[in-house]
Order: structure tokens, then C-alpha cells, then sequence
């Protein structure tokens, strides 16, 4: 049962508040029986929009990149004449590991290293219109499929580091992800409903933003809700913060594209 008693950023803050920014407390963790996805903090009203192909706002990045991806640019290749199976089901396993790179990547970033490696196209700049389109197409693939992401030798080091991120306190409210995200979800905050932080709906249509964005995008605008120095969407720590989400989301249903507050 969720909790229902009401918080503030602030209040959340003052549990740290003699604390130093970069300090790791001790860690709370979900237990693995209370994961929740975002959408079970919804109105049913929204559920229900989310539900709707023909209400979702989302769908109509899903549409566009549908045609993106049957489309060749120039004389390079389309994604579908390497893909005609759409990637249904790739969604799910990603951030994933390149042999190639040998680099984490998450969906964003193999897109761009398919365009560049194997159409001769240039990089889609993060956040695009063409670049949130396709990822919202490919992941789409995958929808009621569950987060399934590989933890290895080689990707043991960004889970590590993607994980001392969500535990350590920064920026001028020295909160964690985890604070909010892990000790108080279920809380109001603001007359908002706290929920654990998945991103197994992204990209997801914020009516925060009244458009379709990335995960980054949202890491990076809570960094700035504690007043914290955001890293550049794309960077390697936000692939590798998404990554150690996306286990600790194991078993979740790809919504995407979600609808959230």
C-alpha cells in the first residue's frame, strides 16, 4: 500500500542538511515484491490516456519514427533494410554492452552508432526530434516486454558507478536520488504523488514539458531540482545511472511511450 503523508524538497533536505554533498549514507533499497512502475502513481485518467494509442500524445513520435526508420536517407541504407523485424524486443535489454566500442551504450547511443558506422549519416543530436522519434519507435517494439538488462565483467563498473550516483547526495539541497526515490516514494510532494524513478516508460510524453523527452532529460532536470551541476545529456554517467535503473527496474513492462506528470 502506498504511503500518503505529505513532504518537501526541503524537508527531504533537512535529513542532510549537515551533511556534506558528496557523502554516501547508509543505503535503503526496494525491496524487489514493492517495485512499482511510474504508471501505478497515476490517475486512472491518465492510465487510461496512456493506454489509448489514439489519446497518447506519444504515439505520434511512435509514428514518426515508424517512418524514419523505413526510410533511406541520401543513398544510405534504412534502418529496416538491416531490421525488418522493427528490433521488437531490443528496447528491453538496453543500456547495453558494444564489443565494438567497448563502451556501455544505451538506445540513443547505438542508434548514432548505427547512422554513423553503417549508413554514413551523421549523429542525431540528443534530445531531436528525429533522434527521440526513432528511439520512441524501436522501443515501442518492446512494449509489455519486461526490463531485462545484462549485468557483466564488462559492465559491472558503470553499474557501480551508475549506483553511487543514485546514493550520493548533491547540489545545494544535498539530496540523493535515493532519498526521494527509495525512502519516500508514495509521499506527496507538492500535491504530486512521489514514485520510485523508473525508466522503463521513456521515452515518455511529460505534461510537465507538453512534449516527448528522453530519460537523460528527466536526470537532468532533477539534478536541477536539487540544485545541482546537471551532466550533459548523453554523457556517460547519465548511460550509466540509466543502466544501474534499468536492473534495478528488472522485471518492469516497457510502457513506452508512458504518459507522465
Amino acid at each position: 500500500m502506498m504511503k500518503s503523508c505529505s513532504i518537501s524538497l526541503i524537508a527531504i533536505a533537512g535529513l542532510a542538511a549537515c551533511q556534506p554533498a558528496t557523502q554516501t549514507d547508509e543505503r535503503t533499497y526496494l525491496p524487489g515484491n514493492e517495485i512499482k512502475s511510474g504508471f501505478d502513481f497515476l490517475t486512472q485518467s491518465t492510465q487510461e490516456q496512456q493506454q489509448d494509442t489514439f489519446e497518447n500524445p506519444g504515439f505520434l513520435w511512435v509514428e514518426r519514427g515508424d517512418s524514419l526508420f523505413s526510410s533511406a536517407e541520401q543513398s544510405s541504407p534504412s534502418c529496416a533494410d538491416c531490421h525488418d523485424d522493427g528490433l521488437k524486443g531490443v528496447a528491453a535489454n538496453y543500456p547495453a554492452w558494444n564489443e565494438d566500442t567497448k563502451t556501455l551504450q544505451n538506445l540513443e547511443a547505438r542508434i548514432n552508432y548505427c547512422r554513423t558506422e553503417y549508413q554514413d549519416l551523421p549523429k542525431l543530436e540528443y534530445e531531436s526530434e528525429d533522434l527521440l522519434s526513432l528511439t520512441a519507435y524501436v522501443s515501442n517494439q518492446s512494449l509489455g516486454m519486461p526490463v531485462s538488462v545484462e549485468l557483466s565483467d564488462q559492465t559491472k563498473e558503470n553499474y557501480d558507478n551508475g549506483e553511487r550516483y543514485f546514493f550520493t547526495r548533491r547540489g545545494q539541497l544535498n539530496l540523493s536520488c535515493e532519498q526521494c526515490h527509495n525512502e519516500n516514494w508514495g509521499k506527496k510532494l507538492r500535491g504530486d504523488m512521489i514514485s520510485q524513478g523508473h525508466g522503463n516508460g521513456f521515452p515518455a510524453y511529460r505534461f510537465e514539458w507538453q512534449t516527448l523527452g528522453s530519460l537523460h532529460r528527466r536526470l537532468h532536470d532533477c539534478d536541477t531540482g536539487v540544485r545541482a551541476e546537471p551532466y550533459p545529456l548523453g554523457s556517460q554517467t547519465y548511460i550509466d545511472l540509466e543502466f544501474y535503473l534499468a536492473i534495478r527496474a528488472s522485471g518492469l513492462s516497457i510502457e513506452t511511450p508512458a504518459i507522465r506528470r
